[in-house]
């Protein structure tokens, strides 16, 4: 079996962790540029080709019908759900979408998990590439407040991207396991989640034993249309409308003036986390110059409704676990727009007490899901990790009401079961209606799934009907239904009305191999660029180093032409044809290699007696 690895599957960013067997704590993996984050954007370019993180974020700039960011709001919903978000975002839903999201990029539409597995694909590659052997299983993080849906859309983008996944972890429960590992603290811990596209709140009791340590969810809440795109998208708003008011220019229809403008307030809201004031300058062609200052007071002032948003998830958190805010013992900030200072102090005031934020608030979640990796994969039984269902689950009964079967905020793995029986003589049918959320009717609630169990003709009342529902630890759903008189029975492992079925998976499947051998392709040229690069920065060196009695005219000239075949290879995307002039290019200087070691060690041996070694 391959490696394990945890992966925080973002809407901005995205990364993926391991567990260091040395140091016994969880690290990042950077990529090929050296980063750990990849920017959570996937594009098409004109030959059909994938481009995932910067490059692709590059394009939103140049090619915005052809990319796409932010598909983490898209996981598992409906296209009736996202009304909202097609105002603000560029997204293309094909018309031909049904239960299933379909997003436009060019000629060619895919689903937001298939975009979701181009990202994960990514992750591994980076992953094995680090390793330098395969990765095939992972936990990945999901926002606590995701439904029914959207985890087993999650599930199906993993499997799509080749990974196996053992768990999924609720986002602030992962960075609770992150920093559990660091300060070991023991209470009530509060976890404050403001990502890109989601806001979450858990609370959570970490309990210490003799036997080792339980991370208990209490209870969580949140939203998963409220993050840090609201920010950006509240300065695009006020942007928008200075520049239609004085210039009379209309940015809606201009795409990719949309994304650079975009582009300049994100870094405006990045400044202003440090400094009091910052300049935007937006040219508009003909039009002249929009050049904007904004200071920090007046940035708090238009998102002082956002940041206030979360704090009703965070009291209703707190009235379900039973505690008050003078009941945490500690607060931990999560999610790269807790880097606000007005975030920080919100929260600050709300918990009364500073929160912590010595971890990245970037890799936390990722570094979380690491740990939990390493606890699936080892088998420690000195870390228990409980958690909890975010939404209530249940079944439509008369009157189109719902009978909860299981409440929001039960521990998983969980199982509960009902009896119910016919409300109309001679039925010879029940259909089972699974829904999930805390309105009391039917229609006001997320319809999962249907299926019907026979029943034989008898008077109303009489039939005993016992639903039992399992939610496994990844918080996906199994209702299965059973006709006590009759032993019939009905399971369904409950496939969301707008998920992926097999047979479409499947299809995805195989069509990801094609993506797999690009992936793998696109990674071999940017390592033989790597090693390309770094041997000829060294052949430099040694070159100007060298005097004329260490290498000869003819030894230079055959060096140097080595050299600019290998330029001349670098340009181009053929792998092979450049490790074949990498090979030519040390052969070329196997002479001097050679003579500039000796040359070293003499210097290195010099005045040295046998006695010193």
């Amino acid at each position: 079996m391959g490696r394990v690895v945890g992966i925080d599957l973002g809407t901005t960013y995205s990364l993926v962790a391991y567990m260091d067997a040395q140091t016994g704590a969880p690290k990042t993996i950077p990529g090929p540029y050296g980063s750990s984050l990849l920017p959570s954007v996937v594009s098409v370019d004109a030959k059909g080709k994938i481009i995932v993180g910067e490059d692709a974020r590059d394009r939103l700039l140049t090619e915005p019908e052809l990319t796409i960011y932010s598909v983490k709001r898209l996981m598992g919903r409906g296209v009736a759900d996202i009304q909202d978000e097609l105002r603000i975002f560029p997204f293309r839903i094909d018309a031909k979408s049904d239960s299933v999201i379909r997003v436009n990029l060019g000629e060619k539409s895919f689903t937001p998990p298939e975009i979701s597995a181009f990202i994960l694909r990514e992750l591994k590659s980076w992953a094995e590439a680090y390793f330098k052997e395969p990765v095939d299983r992972a936990v990945i993080t999901v926002p606590a407040y995701f439904n029914d849906a959207q985890r087993q859309a999650t599930k199906d983008a993993g499997r799509l991207a080749g990974l196996e996944v053992l768990r999924l972890v609720n986002e602030p429960t992962a960075a609770a396991l992150a920093y559990g590992l660091h300060k070991q603290k023991r209470g009530h811990v509060a976890v404050y989640d403001f990502g890109g596209g989601t806001f979450d709140i858990s609370i959570l009791k970490l309990i210490s034993t003799t036997e080792g340590d339980i991370y208990q969810v209490l209870a969580t809440n949140g939203d998963t249309h409220l993050g840090g795109d609201d920010i950006d998208n509240a300065l695009m708003d006020l942007a928008r409308r200075e520049i239609q008011a004085k210039f009379g220019v209309e940015l809606d229809s201009r795409g990719e003036d949309v994304q650079t403008l975009r582009k300049s307030l994100i870094r405006a809201k990045h400044e202003l986390s440090s400094a009091q004031k910052t300049l935007i300058e937006y040219p508009l062609g003909a039009k002249g110059m929009y050049i904007r200052e904004i200071k920090r007071a007046e940035f708090e002032n238009l998102i002082r409704p956002i940041v206030a948003r979360t704090m009703t998830p965070a009291k209703l958190a707190l009235a379900d676990a039973k505690l008050t805010p003078a009941q945490i013992d500690e607060a931990v900030l999560v999610g790269g727009s807790t880097r606000i200072p007005l975030v920080q102090k919100t929260v600050g005031e709300f918990f009364e007490r500073t929160p912590h934020r010595e971890l990245d608030p970037d890799e936390v979640v990722a570094l979380g899901a690491a740990v939990q990796a390493d606890i699936l994969e080892s088998g420690v039984k000195t870390m228990l990790l409980l958690d909890v269902t975010p939404l209530s689950l249940g079944i439509e009964t008369m009157g189109g009401v719902i009978a909860k079967i299981i409440p929001r905020n039960s521990t998983i793995p969980a199982s509960a079961q009902e009896m119910f029986t016919t409300g109309v003589d001679n039925q010879t049918a029940i259909d089972v209606h699974i829904l999930q959320g805390e309105r009391e009717l039917a229609k006001d609630c997320r319809s999962l799934a249907r299926f019907q169990l026979k029943t034989p003709p008898a008077p109303a009342g009489l039939a005993r009907i016992e639903v039992k529902f399992l939610i496994d630890a990844n918080g996906i759903l199994q209702v299965a239904a059973k006709d006590l008189r009759t032993d019939e029975k009905h399971v369904v492992e409950v496939q969301p009305s707008y998920g992926l079925n097999d047979t479409e998976i499947e299809r995805m499947l195989e069509e990801s191999i094609d993506f797999a051998e690009q992936d793998f392709a696109e990674r071999q040229v940017i390592e033989a660029r790597t090693e390309a690069d770094s041997i000829l920065a060294a052949t430099d060196k040694a070159l100007k180093n060298a005097g004329s009695s260490v290498v000869t005219a003819e030894e230079r000239v055959a060096i140097e032409k080595s050299e600019a075949e290998l330029r001349t290879a670098m340009k181009g995307s053929d792998y092979k044809a450049m490790r074949e002039k990498i090979d030519a290019l040390n052969a070329a200087t196997e002479h001097l290699a050679e003579v500039l070691m000796n040359g070293a060690l003499s210097t290195a041996l010099k005045g040295k007696s046998l006695d010193e070694f």
